[in-house]
């Protein structure tokens, strides 16, 4: 009988350590940082695992179709947005990465009530 509990608890013990891990990381680097000011030394951390539990890959990322507008998600293409948004897009509201990000992601937590004032996500 004493053996039998044993099992069941180590067996137990694995099956919810396999979860942890499984739920602890994902695809992608765990945090990007990213340099925000240039002068002010400012960053944003970016905690990406946790966002993937939250969103679709597609939510955020997408590629550049061959005319320059905004095309699909292609796994494994992900670039840098500062790449594309340099300031030549032709859409003002998204032209640098900045205003990018901006857009998406201050969008995204208003509507899921995430963090959107300037310190929430900029540190110093």
């Amino acid at each position: 009988m004493t053996k039998k509990i044993v099992l069941c608890v180590a067996v137990l013990a694995m099956v919810c350590g396999f979860s942890a891990i499984g739920m602890a990381g994902g695809e992608g680097p765990e945090t990007v940082t990213i340099d925000t000011a240039k002068k002010s030394g400012s960053t944003v951390t970016f905690q990406h695992w946790a966002h993937q539990g939250r969103a679709e890959c597609a939510d955020c990322h997408h590629s550049k179709n061959a005319d320059g507008s905004q095309g699909p998600y292609v796994a494994g293409a992900e670039a840098a947005c500062k790449t594309c948004h340099d300031g030549s897009i032709a859409d003002k509201s998204v032209a640098t990465a900045k205003k990018a990000a901006h857009k998406k992601c201050k969008g995204c937590h208003k509507e899921k009530n995430g963090p959107t004032k300037c310190g929430d996500c900029h540190k110093k």
